[in-house]
């Protein structure tokens, strides 16, 4: 009876998981899971609950943190940085003119998108770099490159400097 008791905690702390996204009802419920086993292999009630917390304390001590990076990535604030924030910055080549009047279109890292000049007037070329600066909705908002430092949207082939 006592195995199945932590097997229904492990299993709806793990459940809760899905809505918190802390990962540490994530890591409680593995280690309900195994205080079930150490229980299902005839534990007494003492050591199955210093089974769980020992295994609850290296979980979120030790697992929680590199998974955390994990899934958010090294950015200082802890977001991700997936989606349409993961194009700020990042270079592009103008694939048909941009004007004032019209918005053109811009390969950035293979993907073609609608863009619009970041300041009024601007008109960019065919082949000019350019750099994203902000998505709105389906368009990226651009920029013509400024001069400085190389910053290559792909890794440099071999012999490239």
């Amino acid at each position: 009876m006592i195995p199945l008791l932590w097997l229904v905690a492990g299993v709806l702390l793990i459940a809760v998981e899905l809505i918190s996204g802390t990962l540490v009802l994530l890591m409680l419920g593995v280690a309900s899971l195994v205080a079930a086993g150490a229980s299902a292999l005839g534990a007494p009630l003492g050591l199955d609950v210093a089974v769980f917390g020992l295994s609850a304390a290296l979980l979120v001590l030790l697992a929680r943190p590199p998974l955390l990076r994990r899934i958010h990535g090294s950015r200082e604030d802890g977001s991700a940085n997936a989606g349409p924030t993961a194009l700020l910055g990042a270079l592009a080549e103008v694939v048909e003119p941009i004007t004032p009047a019209d918005a053109g279109t811009v390969r950035i890292g293979g993907a073609l998108w609608t863009a619009r000049a970041l300041h009024e007037g601007a008109e960019l070329a065919t082949g000019d770099p350019v750099v994203v600066v902000d998505i709105r909705g389906a368009t990226a908002v651009v920029t013509a490159e400024v001069a400085g430092p190389a910053h290559p949207s792909r890794p440099p082939l071999q012999g490239e400097g």
